[in-house]
């Protein structure tokens, strides 16, 4: 991995975290039932310091059903964890979420520039656009 991987690599669950904060509660539950679906049942019960263990039945489901009050109780550093485990498993994931988060400029705007300039960097790679499959890996996440 280049040095400038590894440093987008540790810095996107923080970016991702941050972002969660400023994005309507409609998308938060979304993204946080894609995250949770990329999690194992073991994993559920203590990633976010046991935040997300009610969702244990529901593990390996496509996407798991988040409340708004439950998006709106997770907090950043829980999110940031959740992230982190899932960038392990799921890299791909991650990138989808970027995808999602570019496109929302309020978000953007309350980010800041550097983390613009970090998503036009992404979204530029080869793969970030379209995953291996040929689908558009951010339609999956905005899909009904």
């Amino acid at each position: 991995m280049a040095e400038s991987e590894e440093r987008d690599a540790v810095t996107l669950p923080a970016i991702i975290a941050g972002a969660f904060e400023r994005i309507n509660i409609r998308l938060r539950a979304r993204m946080l039932g894609r995250l949770l679906a990329k999690v194992g049942p073991l994993a559920l019960s203590v990633v976010g310091g046991g935040a997300f263990a009610k969702y244990v039945a529901q593990a390996r489901w496509p996407e798991i059903p988040v409340s708004f009050e439950d998006a709106a109780r997770a907090t950043s550093s829980q999110v940031h964890e959740l992230v982190r485990y899932v960038q392990h498993s799921n890299p791909q994931l991650v990138s989808q979420l970027l995808d999602v988060l570019a496109r929302d400029t309020a978000t953007i705007a309350a980010l800041g520039a550097s983390v613009a300039a970090l998503t036009v960097r992404r979204l530029s790679a080869p793969q970030a656009r379209v995953g291996r499959a040929g689908v558009d890996p951010a339609r999956s996440l905005n899909a009904p």
